[in-house]
Formats: C-alpha cells, structure tokens, sequence
C-alpha cells in the first residue's frame, strides 16, 4: 500500500496575534498528517489471524530448553590467575587452566506469559558440571598441578523473550532482562597437596561462579536468536498457483495477552507480479477463547473474497465447453440439433452445426460464512455459438447465470482445499440472435453442464488447496475445522522436523 500526502497542498489565511503564522502553519500540517496516518493505521484489518496459546508455548519451551542446554555445553570459561596471601606460606599464586563444560542439565523450566512485554523463560534447580587444570606456586620456588572437578547446582535463569514484527512483516524475537545465579559449587582438587588447595577453597568457588554467570546470558540471548532464521521462513508470500499469490505479512505488531499470542495477517490473494487491491476491506473478526490446541488460524470470508476478485480480474474463471467434454452416454450433445428441440429457431437457422459454450463469471464469487455452513454466490454469463464448416463461431444467444453452491473445506497437510456442490442456478436472456425463447427451457442442459463439467473442474483446482500461514518444516497434526460466522476456524497442534 501506498501513501502520498502532501501537506503543501494546505492554504489557509492566518490572522493569529498569539503565535507568528509561520508557527501556527507548521503545527496545523503536523496535525493534519497525524490524522492521516492515524486514518491509515486503524483502516487496515486483518484478513487472517494467528494465535499461539500457552500449550503452543509450552511445546516451544521443549524445544527451546534442549537448544539451550546445546549452548551452555559450549562455555568455555577463561583461564583465571592470580594471587591470595596465605599464612604461613605468604603470597601464593595460582592458575586455573583448559576449564570446560562436561555435563548441563535443566531439569525445571517454565514459559509464561506476560502481557504487553513478551513470554518470560523461566529456569531453575540446574546444575553443571566443568573440569579443568590447576597450578599453584608459593613460597619463590615451591610449585604444585593437577586437575579438578567443579559442580554447579542451584543454577536459575530468567529472560524475557521480547516479540516483534520486522521489516518484511515477518515475527521476530529477542532476549531481554536475562539474569543468571549459581546457588552453590563445589570444587574437588586431584594431585598434589591437598592441604594447600583447600585453605582457598572457597576464594576459588567464588571466582569461578561469577566468571560462570557472565558466560550463561550472552548464551541463552543467543539461544532464542536463533529461532529468528526460522521465522524468516514464514511464507509471508506464498505462490498458489500461475494466477495468485496470498500475502501473510504482519499488518500490526503481536499482541502478547494473559492467555496468547496474536498474529494479525494481511491475509489477501493477489494476480502474480500485480497488488491490486480489491473493491471491498475485511471486516472486523475475533478468535474465541479456545485453548485446547497449540495453534488457531482464523481465515476471513475476505481472504476467500479476494480470492474470486484475482481469478475474476485474471479472466481465469472463465471456459470453454465443447461435446468432447460431455460423457458419451449421455442423451444431450452440444450441437443445434438437441438444442434446436429446445429452441426451434436453432435448428432451423443453423442447422447440423455442433456447438461451443463460454462460461464466464463477470464478478467475483461472493463467499458466505456462517456457523456450520459455507456458501458461495456466482455470476456470470454463458455464451452459445454455432461452429460453422470452416471454423467460425455465430453466436445464438447469451445468458446470464446467477447461482450458488455450498463449500465443503479441510485441511490437507498445510494447505487448505474444499470442493463445492450446486445449491441453484437461475438463467435469464440477456441477447439472443435466434429470437426470443422460453430461457426455462434449457435449465435441463444447463444443470448438466454445471454438474457434469464446469463444477468437477472446480473442485479439481480446489481440491489443490492453497497454503496456509507456515513456518519452516512445520506439520500440522490433530486438526479440526469449523465454520463461524464470516470467518472459518482451524485448530491444530504442531510438529516440527529437521
């Protein structure tokens, strides 16, 4: 979308005695273009919507724990040296050397939600355990070595996973507010004297927690960094096919409630290479508090609407029926003769000539949602020539059809597919070239036209689907569909692989 305001294009005559004109010009073009903006901001509505709820969340702390638990086994701590004066030895120095992780386990976790802030990570009872290298010198020309063991328990983390949309109106998350605290370590010395090592035991335990708690947050902010490679897979625009696109990207930023997170999508189609917008705007629609699933999408009977306009605007709704596309059984053949039965002036203006109709929509179907039921309104004209010896087509009449069918729609895999079924179709004359004629007569041919050909090729194309808003190698299990009033429901539960 695209905006251009020009505040120059304000005149007014200023006459204020309590500020310079030049003053009062500037903050009135401020407030107008506030306004303007403002108009713009609110204007925009959701045509999809995305609410991850806390069972969701919990499935991403699983996940989360585990890539965390990877990072932490990477510390590596820097070599610590230094001096502690200690009787009756005097100044003693030491080093500790080739420190390095061995074991992390987290074995209490939490994620909860925190509105208006984000979701706040929570852990807490772990412990790890680090070897590494010791040296000691004292007394100008005594020294000593050896390994040790340090096990750190009581270890609890806490950060804030801060959600946002980016530039391309895709999620992305940060780490905010990270602390970390080792509650207690224990430090077990091998060679050497063990006299020397334990009288600073505890000066040794102190420094290399602190050196501990500083390497763990740059690791866990990293750890959720991560996942925003994934979320840049979110198929903000994703092809259906040579005629359309749908646009996923985020309209405003997520919206973090006591009990979810909420995604507002663009959630329209568009011609390929060509965002056009359509005639109409999506209404206003609110998820139901459900929170049985990990995942709920809501798709607008917009997003269905402005499906019908690209394919309208794309000429793709439209088609051709010739006598090969009828089943060889059947009594009613597209030529002047059976029409001709109909239609006397047919047979006898155009006599032993077959046929072709054209059937195209000259609006854009207009979908229905309603609490168990899906309908769909189609109109359109259906055009009847006479195929003459050398090729020319003559037209003989042209009608104009205004029908309806239902909508059957599921969910296959990531995509979302249907097929239809013809409630009633209504013909009325809008020319003819054969004079006039009872239209309610060809209603037969008409219905099976609709029955046997247009509608099957219909649901061949839908039965295809189109893609849902998905992120990476994302698998939806345990999915259930329904029907509300101008909005469709999915919930499911999610897998990731890979």
């Amino acid at each position: 979308m695209c905006l251009s305001f020009s505040v120059q294009a304000f005149s007014f005559t200023c006459t204020s005695k309590l500020l310079p004109c030049s003053q009062l010009k500037m903050r009135l073009q401020f407030w107008l273009l506030l306004v303007a903006l403002t108009t713009l901001t609110s204007a925009i509505n959701p045509g999809v919507k995305v609410k991850l709820t806390q069972k969701g969340l919990e499935y991403g702390r699983q996940i989360g724990i585990a890539s965390i638990q990877q990072k932490l086994q990477t510390i590596k701590l820097p070599d610590v040296s230094g001096s502690q004066k200690i009787n009756p030895l005097g100044k003693v120095s030491y080093s500790f050397t080739n420190m390095h992780i061995i074991n992390v386990a987290l074995p209490q976790s939490a994620v909860s939600l925190e509105p208006g802030a984000g979701v706040k990570l929570s852990i807490g009872g772990a412990f790890m355990g680090l070897k590494g290298n010791w040296k000691v010198k004292y007394l100008r020309f005594i020294k000593d070595s050896g390994s040790f063991d340090l096990n750190v328990s009581g270890l609890s983390i806490t950060a804030t996973i801060a959600i946002k949309s980016d530039e391309t109106g895709r999620p992305t998350v940060n780490g905010d507010n990270c602390a970390a605290s080792v509650g207690s370590a224990s430090i077990k010395f091998h060679g050497g004297a063990s006299w020397l090592y334990n009288l600073f035991k505890n000066f040794i335990d102190k420094a290399l927690r602190n050196a501990l708690e500083k390497k763990i947050c740059p690791l866990v902010t990293d750890a959720i960094a991560d996942v925003n490679p994934y979320l840049k897979t979110l198929n903000v625009l994703a092809k259906v096919d040579k005629y359309a696109e749908i646009q996923y990207s985020m309209v405003s930023s997520p919206v973090i409630s006591a009990t979810s997170v909420d995604l507002n999508l663009k959630g329209e189609f568009y011609n390929v290479g060509k965002h056009q917008e359509p005639p109409f705007t999506p209404a206003v629609f609110s998820l139901p508090s459900q929170n049985d699933n990990m995942l709920y999408i809501g798709l607008s009977s917009y997003t269905a609407h402005s499906a019908g306009f690209v394919y309208t605007t794309a000429g793709a709704l439209s088609l051709y029926v010739t006598d090969d596309m009828i089943p060889a059984s059947s009594p009613i053949r597209l030529n002047t003769q059976t029409f001709g039965a109909f239609v006397p002036q047919i047979a006898k203006s155009f006599p032993g000539l077959m046929m072709k109709l054209l059937v195209t929509a000259v609006k854009s179907p207009e979908p229905t949602f309603e609490s168990n039921n899906a309908t769909v309104r189609a109109t359109g004209t259906v055009t009847a020539y006479a195929i003459q010896a050398n090729g020319t087509l003559s037209p003989l009449f042209v009608l104009n059809m205004d029908g309806s069918v239902s909508a059957q729609l599921f969910v296959s895999g990531t995509r979302l597919a249907g097929s239809v079924s013809l409630n009633k179709m209504d013909l009325t004359l809008g020319t003819s070239y054969v004079g006039d004629f009872q239209v309610k007569s060809l209603d037969t041919i008409f219905q099976m036209v609709l029955k046997v050909i247009i509608i099957p090729k219909l649901n061949a194309e839908l039965a295809t689907g189109y893609p849902l808003p998905t992120i990476g190698k994302m698998k939806l299990v345990n999915t259930q569909l329904q029907l509300m009033k101008d909005y469709m429901l999915i919930g499911t539960d999610v897998q990731f692989s890979g």
